[in-house]
């Protein structure tokens, strides 16, 4: 070996000496967890492929709080329900910070509800909360507004006449325009092409930011910035979304009444005309465009998803779709439509919603949190900033919480009388600090929509049940089910 190789390759030794030497200057009271190499991070243990088996499997071998490097960035895992909890409600404030997600941070730059931190993100959360309460979240306006959504998508599906069909845009019509009518004053007829744009990006970026091409840019943006792919499709998605909601800002602000706001973009316009003399306030045009983006995105994709997942489970097991049809009839009967007021008489049904939830696991991994401060957990000490990895899917198949938590089990949900039962394992909302602010109305809307839905009609898979393959088509920022199609009979 001549001496310039031997001069480079002690150079690269030297690097790496010095990485490692970096790497672990206080980690002494870090979780522990698998070496990392310099720049790829743990990357050789998780497969890109499938992020939540490997994490999932890794924290087996460490134990419930264990550190990993995704390329260089260091994150701190919890699986397990006790584990989570503890960091989630117990200790709510110190985990309430939103940690690195660069497929989102490209387009929010830290901006929105979703993704901000510190005061922005209180005030934020705290404005949306109460403009979204005053026009009917968890109220009986907002029951109505499903209830008169329920009524367009069964005559839409009324039009199948039992020929089989593709549900995803078919619901997520209904879906999204719940949320559209609170942030734009109207629902859109289901022809609408500002609907069908918003509903075709969200479901689009839903399924990108869920592939290995989503997980790989989460690790190493910087890289696939240079790089073509799909995940360069999300970014084109996102402006424009961007800009749809732009030109319906533009519309607000040519006909608004400060006096009678009709809708979400109409308050936070009037709260940026109150504070446009200080420099300092957080209601800027940019942030009503990335929180409009955050509603609207949160909003149309969980519940469509949740109920796909749901079709999927109610056509493979048959006898349970037929239990839920007979509780409706007995509570409801066939002369009027569901309401929530009917819900504690249908202990079956919610179950089976929970129960869809749980399995489903549509946010395997939870959006990650962020430690505020400098926080004591379980014996470690995870430094201020460091961003953290809650595992919801360990959470919903903790065994201690879950009989069968393999297994589609409505009785996870029902007690010793069939009576509905809660369980403290169950966070399809996450929880604590960052808890979904839409929960409430996602709620709503699965029991009102799936009711009415099975109330009229009978779910028909186009090949037999023991052949639905309910496990999802990728999993990352969320489980995709698999597609299908299915047909509806008349009941």
């Amino acid at each position: 070996m001549d001496s310039v190789n031997m001069a480079i390759l002690l150079l690269l030794l030297a690097l790496i000496c010095l990485f490692l030497t970096l790497n672990s200057r206080g980690k002494s009271h870090l979780p522990p967890g698998p070496t990392p190499l310099p720049i790829l991070g743990n990357l050789l243990q998780l497969r890109s492929q499938d992020l939540v088996t490997s994490l999932t499997k890794l924290s087996k071998e460490y134990g419930s709080v264990y550190t990993v490097h995704l390329g260089p960035r260091r994150v701190v895992v919890l699986s397990g329900f006790q584990t989570v909890k503890e960091a989630l409600v117990d200790q709510a404030e110190s985990f309430s910070g939103r940690g690195d997600y660069p497929v989102f941070f490209n387009f929010t730059k830290g901006n929105g509800i979703a993704f901000s931190n510190g005061e922005r993100w209180k005030v934020l959360r705290k404005f949306s909360i109460q403009i979204l309460r005053n026009f009917g979240m968890g109220k009986r306006s907002i029951e109505e507004r499903i209830l008169e959504e329920s009524r367009f998508l069964l005559e839409s599906l009324r039009k199948t006449e039992g020929q089989p069909f593709d549900p995803v845009f078919v619901i997520s019509r209904s879906v999204s325009n719940i949320i559209c009518s609170v942030l734009f004053g109207s629902r859109f007829d289901y022809s609408d092409e500002r609907l069908l744009t918003i509903i075709r990006f969200i479901n689009d970026n839903f399924q990108i930011m869920s592939s290995p091409w989503g997980e790989m840019y989460n690790i190493f943006p910087s890289l696939l910035d240079w790089l073509p792919g799909p995940h360069r499709r999300l970014f084109r998605n996102f402006r424009g979304m961007k800009a749809l909601i732009a030109r319906s800002v533009r519309e607000h602000q040519a006909s608004i009444d400060p006096s009678s706001p009709r809708d979400f973009i109409d308050c936070f316009l009037t709260k940026m005309a109150q504070e446009k003399q200080d420099p300092l306030s957080h209601f800027q045009m940019d942030t009503l465009l990335m929180t409009t983006h955050n509603l609207l995105f949160g909003g149309t994709e969980t519940v469509g998803t949740t109920l796909r997942h749901a079709f999927l489970v109610l056509m493979k097991y048959p006898k349970i779709q037929a239990r839920v049809q007979e509780e409706i009839d007995r509570v409801v009967g066939r002369s009027r439509q569901p309401s929530l007021e009917d819900r504690p008489a249908m202990p079956y049904t919610d179950a089976v919603i929970h129960e869809v939830q749980r399995f489903a696991d549509i946010i395997p991994m939870n959006l990650p949190h962020r430690v505020i401060r400098d926080t004591a957990f379980r014996g470690f000490l995870i430094p201020k900033g460091t961003d953290v990895i809650t595992l919801l899917n360990t959470v919903h198949s903790d065994p201690s919480q879950f009989l069968t938590p393999r297994e589609f089990n409505p009785n996870h949900f029902l007690d010793a009388n069939q009576s509905f039962k809660k369980s403290p394992a169950f966070m399809p909302f996450s929880a604590g600090r960052r808890l979904c602010l839409g929960e409430s109305l996602a709620r709503m809307e699965l029991f009102l929509f799936l009711a009415s839905i099975l109330q009229n009609f009978t779910l028909h898979s186009l090949v037999a049940p023991e052949d639905i393959d309910l496990s999802p088509l990728s999993t990352g920022l969320g489980n995709v089910p698999r597609p299908f199609q299915l047909c509806l009979r008349q009941r």
